[in-house]
């Protein structure tokens, strides 16, 4: 148990009263479908790769800007993830206000592998998605670029972003320059378990291998959250790992899984059985539990003692899309400190935004502090990247993590 717990907590509790009247954020969406699906093989999620016919380079799939002709953007983002007042996104009209630039901001991407199935015959075929941002995880990111589906960005239409993009995420191994990419916001994958139920649970091989726990916890559906831990166990490196470890990694799961540990495979669902102490304790990501906790102040966050999933969702311009700067102006706008903090107040992520926790005093100074949103350098120090796979390695990696959370 990370010897900083009770200050986590005051900060958790502190957080969450700016979220009342809200519903929870960014993965409040449809993922057990996604569980499903893959129980039953579907090819949305298990064949969901590009092939060699459909990848796609700048020459051979050209891309026309008419962003001067009409002042419009297409934005794709999960649900929940944007500043809400009533129905209005404050900091999106904002935008609008300033720039004169219509935004359609759509709430369609309810899970990495779906969102690929609905859009890889089109960016395969080099065609229009009619979407101008979309807005992926790391892992779906390096993948969509990797086939060539992505526009390379003018970075000297974001000023800010240059400016202020925090240092640690400057460079992913998948897109080194940031050619692609703009992170929208990030967070960590963790425990939480429910305190009226069960004692502390501070690391992975307690909720793997305690038998109180038998049959009561979840895992997350997501293969790159589930498996780094998987892999830590195993004494691998989650950034660094050979097909070996791999093996032996995915066999503790199955392990696991046969012995009757886990109870299920979740997305955001975990929420609902988590209140209601169906499972006591479960893998979770940081910015569910700041919301949960304003319900239910049993509901504890914990940084498990092997360490911390790190990911970001990212914003990118796919082919075809018809206005380019446009979208590249929207992404600068939230590289403002002001404007991503007042992003980060409601979303409760980690903010990508240098000098946003300065602006947080005046948005809310209650916030200021909160590890969750603003973490620093100790609070990531074990915090990991999941490797970057070729589409070979991450199509049979995928099908060995079906297998198991489907048996």
């Amino acid at each position: 148990m990370p010897t900083d717990q009770p200050s986590l907590d005051a900060m958790l509790r502190a957080a969450r009263s700016g979220v009342a009247g809200r519903p929870l954020g960014r993965r409040n969406v449809l993922r057990g479908a996604s569980l499903a699906a893959l129980a039953l093989g579907a090819p949305s999620l298990l064949s969901a790769c590009g092939t060699d016919s459909q990848v796609q380079s700048a020459s051979s799939c050209e891309s026309k800007d008419i962003s001067e002709q009409e002042k419009e953007v297409v934005f794709s983002n999960w649900p929940e993830y944007i500043d809400r007042k009533g129905k209005a996104m404050p900091t999106l009209e904002e935008f609008q206000q300033q720039s004169g630039i219509a935004v359609t901001y759509n709430t369609d991407v309810n899970d990495n592998n779906d969102f690929f199935g609905k859009v890889k015959d089109q960016l395969g075929a080099c065609e229009p998605i009619g979407r101008d941002i979309i807005t992926l995880t790391d892992w779906m990111a390096a993948r969509m670029i990797g086939l060539g589906w992505m526009q390379k960005l003018d970075k000297a239409n974001m000023p800010n972003v240059e400016a202020n993009l925090a240092p640690d995420l400057q460079s992913p191994s998948w897109d080194s320059a940031r050619d692609y990419s703009v992170p929208w916001q990030s967070g960590v994958t963790g425990i939480a378990y429910n305190a009226k139920y069960t004692g502390e649970v501070g690391s992975f091989e307690e909720l793997m291998t305690r038998s109180d726990l038998k049959g009561k916890i979840s895992l997350l559906s997501e293969m790159g959250d589930t498996m780094l831990f998987m892999l830590l166990l195993e004494g691998a490196d989650p950034e660094d790992f050979t097909s070996e470890e791999w093996s032996a990694a995915i066999g503790r799961l199955e392990g696991y899984v046969g012995a009757g540990q886990v109870r299920r495979f979740t997305g955001n669902d975990y929420i609902r059985d988590l209140n209601a102490g169906n499972i006591v304790a479960c893998e979770a990501w940081s910015g569910d539990v700041i919301a949960m906790q304003y319900d239910n102040p049993d509901i504890k966050w914990v940084v498990p003692e092997e360490g911390l999933s790190l990911w970001s969702d990212n914003m990118m311009v796919p082919n075809k899309a018809d206005h380019k700067a446009n979208a590249e102006a929207l992404m600068d706008y939230y590289y403002q400190p002001e404007v991503a903090a007042t992003l980060a107040a409601w979303v409760n992520y980690i903010c990508p935004v240098a000098g946003a926790q300065e602006a947080m005093e005046k948005i809310d100074p209650s916030l200021v502090d909160n590890p969750l949103i603003f973490p620093d350098d100790a609070f990531l120090a074990n915090a990991y990247g999941f490797m970057e796979l070729d589409e070979k390695t991450r199509q049979q990696y995928d099908k060995d993590f079906a297998k198991v959370i489907g048996a």
